[in-house]
């Protein structure tokens, strides 16, 4: 299963990527750098960017987990002699990956209402939401196709309150636009 392509450094690097206390400093930075950056609209940003997380994490965790109920592969009894288990197994069911899709959510927001500021920001968010949802594969918690529906779902969710978020409340080039002397 997710036992071929291990070595020492990806053991020890990977469960650290789906950790969210790894990503805490970021959370915190965000929360602290957007009011400050663009003032009231930095604080509707962060509203959105934990509105897109909550909308996915909800779809996938209490509808879609439930609804599908498949077994983890750490959960899989058939499984047991060839799962590469490097972190705690989760729940019982990982279809989809909350992970990948709260990732993939607050990444691809952040890309859609901040590329007007920041042009690397696509292929940070894609690359950084796509470490974390391999990571899920890599210590043995997700199947790949998890990790596929989990991305898609949170591509549509965070792509979609990125452009109502922009469509409402763009936010202006520079950061806060100070009066005229």
């Amino acid at each position: 299963m997710n036992f071929q392509w291990r070595n020492a450094f990806l053991d020890n690097f990977l469960p650290y990527m789906r950790n969210p206390y790894f990503w805490a400093p970021l959370y915190f930075f965000l929360l602290v750098f957007m009011p400050y950056k663009f003032r009231a609209k930095g604080w509707l940003w962060c509203l959105a960017f934990l509105i897109a997380f909550i909308i996915t994490d909800q779809i996938s965790a209490s509808i879609m987990k439930p609804y599908f109920q498949r077994l983890r592969p750490c959960q899989n009894p058939a499984l047991s002699s060839v799962i590469h288990l490097l972190v705690p197994c989760g729940g019982l069911y990982g279809f989809p990956s909350s992970h990948a899709a709260n990732h993939f959510s607050i990444g691809i927001f952040s890309a859609v209402t901040l590329s007007r500021h920041l042009k690397w920001i696509w292929p940070v968010a894609i690359l950084w939401a796509g470490v974390v949802a391999y990571a899920q594969v890599y210590v043995g918690v997700h199947y790949p196709l998890d990790i596929t529906v989990g991305a898609i779902l949170g591509f549509v969710v965070g792509g979609g309150m990125g452009k109502l978020f922009n469509r409402f409340f763009t936010l202006p080039v520079g950061g806060v636009v100070q009066p005229a002397a």
